[in-house]
């Protein structure tokens, strides 16, 4: 596939990157490299095999944000579902002595969860995680989480109601579960050995690593078999997630402690939401974004009031938001995808 030609435009409050494809997945480096630049890396969404990652360079000083070296846009089989970087990643120093001492990775879902080693001047292919009983089919994976705790640690899941948990250090399978009995669209790590998953069952279920025979599902949806599409864990405080309904405009918080019954529903959206990002360095902001083209800001009360909860501050996308991010490494500014654009919001 051709790169043709990327653009950034610039206002007050957000900063815009315009692809020459649609766009979807995106992640940003949780640390600068050394000319104190984040990396963002941004995915095409094309129904072909064909698809494309891009490497931006962002400077929240002068508030750039451009394609880095030509060399670091590189071919994706697939559109990618989802895209992280290392969570303790910083830039490569290479040296002819010690070529890559510590290697800036990232990694990409789709058919399989491949890792990329993201040098100063290109990307090399790391490994390929594969997991398929047969070589002729796979199937495809809807998203994945980097253990933050212990980062040797990926967690997939996939269609084929599986959650993998991946050591990729060695690039072997540590444990595979049976994890819903439909379709896993999302995982969150919580602590070393625990992660959650939801599924097209309705349901959200924690997992231990030290008890892999049983599950706790802490919510199921109000409808039977009403898919739950996406899945936040707040890093901040671990007694709370968030997830989203298909087709629904809610955000539905709950509370660890008390399964079942959620704390709160948010539901300003006038459409479907598609993504959610609780805030870096705040236990009680989350931010959500759907179809009616809105980015919501919502600071969670210690109590709901009757009539439910306002957003505290509105954007509004050119078209509807399918991604966000909300990253620690620059938790002044969130990313959005929409369209063929990235765009930075200023908070």
């Amino acid at each position: 596939m051709e790169n043709s030609t990327q653009e950034s435009q610039h206002q007050q409050n957000s900063i815009t990157h315009e692809a020459p494809y649609p766009l979807y997945s995106l992640a940003i480096s949780p640390s600068p490299t050394r000319s104190h630049h984040y990396r963002i890396a941004v995915g095409s969404f094309i129904e072909t095999y064909n698809n494309r990652v891009d490497i931006l360079s962002f400077d929240p000083e002068t508030l750039s944000l451009k394609p880095l070296h030509p060399s670091l846009s590189f071919d994706h089989p697939y559109p990618p579902t989802k895209l992280m970087f290392h969570p303790t990643a910083t830039s490569s120093s290479s040296s002819p002595s010690n070529p890559n001492p510590n290697p800036n990775l990232l990694a990409s879902s789709g058919d399989f969860i491949r890792l990329w080693d993201l040098r100063d001047h290109s990307i090399e292919p790391l490994c390929v995680l594969n997991n398929s009983k047969t070589s002729e089919f796979c199937a495809p994976l809807t998203s994945f989480d980097w253990n933050e705790v212990e980062p040797k640690r990926i967690g997939t899941c996939s269609i084929d109601t599986t959650c993998t948990v991946w050591d990729i250090e060695r690039c072997v399978v540590e444990t595979q579960l049976i994890a819903h009995d439909k379709e896993v669209y999302d995982i969150a790590w919580g602590e070393a050995r625990v992660f959650a998953s939801v599924s097209a069952d309705g349901s959200v279920r924690i997992f231990d690593l030290r008890d892999k025979e049983h599950s706790t599902i802490i919510y199921e949806s109000p409808q039977p078999d009403t898919p739950l599409l996406r899945l936040a864990w707040n890093k901040q405080d671990l007694r709370y997630m968030a997830t989203i309904l298909m087709d629904s405009n809610k955000v539905v918080i709950l509370d660890i402690r008390s399964p079942t019954m959620p704390v709160a529903e948010l539901e300003r959206h006038k459409g479907s939401v598609n993504a959610i990002s609780w805030a870096p360095q705040s236990p009680r902001h989350i931010c959500s974004a759907g179809d009616d083209t809105q980015a919501l800001i919502w600071e969670l009360p210690t109590v709901a009031g009757p009539n439910g909860i306002d957003p505290m501050s509105v954007y509004s996308a050119g078209s509807e938001i399918n991604q966000l991010q909300w990253s620690a490494a620059v938790p002044d500014w969130i990313a959005i995808a929409f369209s063929n654009k990235m765009q930075l919001l200023k908070v």
